[in-house]
C-alpha cells in the first residue's frame, strides 16, 4: 500500500496538470526509498521501478505502457489498471511471499550507480531527436528560476569535470 503522503503528492502532480509519468514517478521514488531503508531489497534499478509503477497503476495513475512494450508487459499493465478500479486487499500468503521474496534481494539496486547506470542504458536506446525534444521541452517548462538554477548547476558541473 503506497504512503499517504505518496499518494497525495501524485494528486497534487494531476491537480497541476503533470503528466501521467510525473504522477507515477512519486510512486517509484517511494519504492527506491524502501530498497534504500532496508525495507525490502529488488535485483535490479528496472525491478524496483516496475514495482513503482505497478502501485501507480493501482493507485489509479493511467501511465500508459511503454510503446515497444511487449505482450506480457501491456497484459500486466492492464491488470494493474484494472485491479485500480475494484481495489481489495491482496490474499496475506501471496502479499507474505512477495515481501520475504523481495527481502532476500539485494539493495545495491537503489544505490547512485544502478539508477545512473538504468538511466543511461534507457537513454541511449533513445533517438538524439526524442532526447534533444525532451531537453527543449523541460526547458520550456521549467520557468525563469528553474532555468536559472538548471544554468548554475551545469556550469557547476563543466568546472568539477574541467572543461
Amino acid at each position: 500500500m503506497p504512503e499517504k503522503r505518496t499518494r497525495q503528492a501524485a494528486a497534487r502532480d494531476k491537480r497541476e496538470g503533470k503528466s501521467p509519468g510525473t504522477q507515477a514517478g512519486e510512486f517509484v521514488h517511494e519504492e527506491i526509498e524502501h530498497v534504500r531503508e532496508g525495507r525490502h531489497g529488488a535485483r535490479s534499478a528496472r525491478q524496483a521501478i516496475a514495482i513503482g509503477l505497478s502501485k501507480a497503476r493501482r493507485a489509479g495513475v493511467k501511465v500508459p505502457p511503454k510503446k515497444n512494450a511487449g505482450q506480457a508487459a501491456r497484459k500486466r499493465a492492464a491488470r494493474d489498471e484494472a485491479a485500480g478500479e475494484h481495489p481489495h486487499k491482496p490474499a496475506a500468503k501471496r502479499s507474505r511471499a512477495t515481501r520475504k521474496a523481495l527481502q532476500r534481494e539485494g539493495h545495491g539496486a537503489a544505490s547512485r550507480q544502478a539508477l545512473s547506470g538504468h538511466a543511461r542504458k534507457s537513454a541511449s536506446k533513445r533517438s538524439a531527436a526524442s532526447r534533444s525534444a525532451a531537453a527543449k521541452k523541460a526547458a520550456r517548462t521549467k520557468g525563469a528560476a528553474g532555468r536559472s538554477a538548471a544554468a548554475k548547476k551545469a556550469a557547476a558541473t563543466r568546472a568539477r569535470r574541467g572543461h
